[in-house]
């Protein structure tokens, strides 16, 4: 018996073992992804024991294999037997932060990062930091890559004899020949300044990103201003001139495009982590010559940044930066040629309204706002339009109307239709931002004038677009505003604008409710069954499948399923097949 449970325990090894030999991949990956289970079948001695050594050397397989391995041994600590073992699971980890998939070593790094808080002062020392120098040392750049993101989560629990070590390996990959790794290391310098005592920030750090700040790789570059960033958030404020700005200034003038576009997506933070003196002496000109940058890319960057920006100038000087330095730019971007850089600029504009104020909001960014407003590129105008309820509390809604509504009226009376369908979709987005009483007063009737377009596209989104305001403003309102409106329409001399009848109803009665469809659209579609034209008569039975789950049993059977009927014998094939398949699907048969 002893013999046979002794069996029964390696049988979970023996499973996976087979598993992981087999050809299919999917096989693999699945046994990988049930590693937890061997392991809790095995017990934490011969996980550790038979387990670990087996996957060590088995570390030759499909990216996702590995992919899903890194993964799982980062949630093994408990199966190895807790935090005294956890250096067990280090092999077959560093193994895997030296593949050459980026991904795999990524995720076998972030796994290490993580055991790493689990192992004692001690085992950092003995097991984890010798690791962490193998991999820096490494003969492939791989493995030198994947060492710079663990020094900053063992440098802080290590000896100070210790602690020189990792810093005078990161000083070496920092000025590794290749250009990879060189890139690891400062993507991960912000990170390692962040754990070092200030002392070496000054010493060490400064001098490192000073040489990848000016690195040969415009890639190296462009990182090492992000690591500017967070170094300049962890020096007192008399040293930034010195020490940062000087690399920062020449990050924002860079030959490369990509690093000034990272200096411009960084910018707010930058501002937050310099203070208001150095953003009044260097920050403004470097954000003026950003906006007026010669890459599209950078523009757009910028652009978007401007509210930011803006809002976290000092305040005794806001208004007078803003108008004599950041709002010229702005009037440039407006016209702008490239349209990801005015669309970039008109989702954020509006906000500057607030920082502005009534007076200079009226004077100099309402114009703008038309301008936008009228801009050929749609998102542009759907940037404005979403925003419009920020200048609508600095100004208010009378000054609005006057100014902008009629913009969007012309917009929307447009010769061409593709122009008016713009509109037509931001309506239900302007009737929230505006109120149910100032839409009834200017807009309402634009949206009754949309269902007699001559274009079926605007006549169908016209109908959507009544829906998402019926859903905003509620089933009241559209008894009172819109349904006495749309069923007037059903005597329409031209049998198109009947339709649209029947299509508002479609839509409608689900939003509007059992009792208004019952009492006051359905006796509507009821007589329309004997419209002379047979697409409205065939309409009229899509249109009774359409609101029947709305109506109740004794309707169906008493006022719906007669017309049904007498549709399913009219002498048109098209209304007796749309009849026969409403009379199935709403089961009156």
């Amino acid at each position: 018996m002893a013999g046979a449970d002794s069996d029964d325990s390696l049988y979970p090894i023996a499973v996976l073992i087979d598993e992981l030999r087999n050809e299919d991949v999917q096989l693999r990956l699945n046994s990988i992804k049930k590693l937890s289970t061997i392991a809790l079948a095995l017990g934490v001695e011969r996980t550790r024991t038979e387990l670990l050594p087996f996957l060590t050397d088995t570390i030759y397989d499909e990216d996702e294999v590995l992919l899903a391995l890194a993964e799982q041994l980062g949630n093994f600590t408990m199966l190895v037997g807790g935090p005294e073992y956890v250096h067990c699971l280090l092999p077959p980890l560093e193994s895997l932060a030296t593949v050459e998939e980026t991904v795999v070593r990524d995720k076998a790094v972030e796994s290490l990062r993580k055991i790493s808080h689990e192992h004692s002062p001690v085992d950092l020392e003995v097991h984890f930091e010798p690791l962490v120098k193998r991999l820096a040392s490494g003969d492939w750049f791989t493995s030198r890559t994947s060492a710079c993101g663990l020094f900053s989560v063992c440098y802080p629990r290590v000896s100070s004899t210790v602690k020189a070590e990792i810093r005078q390996h990161f000083r070496t990959l920092c000025s590794d020949d290749t250009p990879m790794v060189r890139r690891a290391a400062a993507s991960k310098l912000g990170e390692f300044a962040k754990v070092l005592e200030l002392e070496y920030v000054k010493s060490d750090i400064i001098s490192l990103f000073t040489a990848l700040a000016s690195d040969e790789q415009d890639s190296v570059r462009l990182l090492a201003v992000e690591a500017g960033v967070s170094i300049a958030t962890l020096l007192p404020q008399e040293d930034l001139e010195a020490l940062v700005m000087p690399t920062l200034r020449q990050a924002a003038e860079d030959k490369s495009w990509r690093v000034r576009y990272m200096v411009a997506d960084k910018f707010s933070d930058l501002q937050k982590a310099v203070g208001p003196e150095i953003t009044k002496n260097d920050l403004v000109p470097a954000f003026q010559n950003l906006l007026k940058d010669c890459e599209a890319e950078v523009r757009a960057a910028a652009a978007n940044k401007v509210k930011e920006f803006c809002e976290n100038l000092p305040e005794d000087s806001r208004e007078t930066i803003i108008m004599t330095h950041i709002l010229p730019c702005v009037k440039e971007l407006v016209s702008d040629t490239n349209q990801h850089v005015k669309s970039a600029l008109a989702s954020v504009i509006m906000g500057l309204s607030t920082i502005l104020g009534k007076d200079n909001t009226i004077e100099h960014l309402l114009p703008l706002f038309l301008a936008q407003l009228k801009d050929e590129c749609p998102e542009v105008r759907l940037n404005i339009i979403s925003n419009l309820d920020c200048v609508n509390e600095v100004i208010g809604i009378r000054q609005l109307s006057q100014s902008l509504l009629p913009a969007i009226v012309e917009l929307a009376e447009d010769a061409k239709w593709r122009v008016r369908l713009a509109i037509i979709e931001y309506m239900p987005l302007l009737a929230g931002q505006l109120g149910v009483e100032f839409f009834d007063e200017k807009l309402n009737s634009l949206c009754m004038a949309w269902l007699v377009d001559h274009v079926y596209a605007i006549r169908e989104a016209a109908t959507c677009n009544l829906m998402k305001l019926v859903e905003k403003f509620g089933a009241e309102w559209a008894q009172n505003t819109i349904v006495p409106k749309v069923l007037g329409m059903a005597n329409d001399p031209n049998y198109l604008h009947r339709m649209t009848t029947l299509f508002c109803i479609n839509a409608l009665s689900e939003a509007c409710g059992q009792e208004i469809t019952t009492k006051h659209m359905l006796p509507v579609v009821l007589k329309m069954s004997n419209d002379q034209v047979a697409n409205v008569r065939f309409n009229v039975a899509k249109s009774l499948q359409k609101i029947g789950p709305v109506l109740d049993s004794n309707c169906l059977q008493t006022e719906v399923k007669p017309v049904l009927e007498k549709l399913a014998s009219d002498l048109d094939i098209d209304v007796k097949y749309f009849a026969q398949e409403a009379i199935s699907v709403l089961a009156l048969a």
